[in-house]
C-alpha cells in the first residue's frame, strides 16, 4: 500500500517562504520519480515540480520556476518543496505523488490528505 503524508503548510504573507515535506511509504522509493501538485479552489489539480529517481534532474512549471525547489532524501523516503517568494496565486492545497518519469501521470492511484498553503497580500 502506498501512502503519502504531506506537512509543512501554513499561512504566510506574500514574499514569505515555506518548506513542505512529504513522507512516502513506497517499497522502491528510490526507483520512483516524484512530484508535487497543487489544487486551488475551483481549479483542477496541476503538477508544479518533479524530480527523477536519482534526485538530480528536476522540472518546474513556469509558474513556480525560479521560486520553488524540489528535493528528496532517499534514506528518509521524503520529498521536499522549498517555496520562496510566495504569491497569493500560490494559495492551494499541495500534494505529492509518485509519477511516471517525465510525465505528470501518477504511478499509483493514491493521494495523501495534502497540506494547505495560504498566501496573503
Amino acid at each position: 500500500q502506498v501512502q503519502m503524508v504531506e506537512s509543512g503548510g501554513g499561512s504566510v504573507q506574500a514574499g514569505g517562504s515555506l518548506r513542505l515535506s512529504c513522507a512516502v511509504s513506497i517499497y522502491s522509493f528510490g526507483k520512483n520519480c516524484m512530484a508535487w501538485f497543487r489544487q486551488a479552489p475551483g481549479k483542477e489539480r496541476e503538477g508544479i515540480a518533479r524530480i527523477d529517481t536519482a534526485g538530480v534532474t528536476t522540472y518546474y512549471d513556469p509558474s513556480v520556476n525560479g521560486r520553488f525547489t524540489i528535493s528528496q532524501d532517499n534514506a528518509k523516503k521524503t520529498v521536499y518543496l522549498q517555496m520562496n517568494s510566495l504569491k497569493p496565486g500560490d494559495t492551494a492545497m499541495y500534494y505529492c505523488a509518485a509519477v511516471l518519469c517525465d510525465t505528470w501521470a501518477a504511478s499509483y492511484n493514491s493521494w495523501g490528505q495534502g497540506t494547505q498553503v495560504t498566501v496573503s497580500s
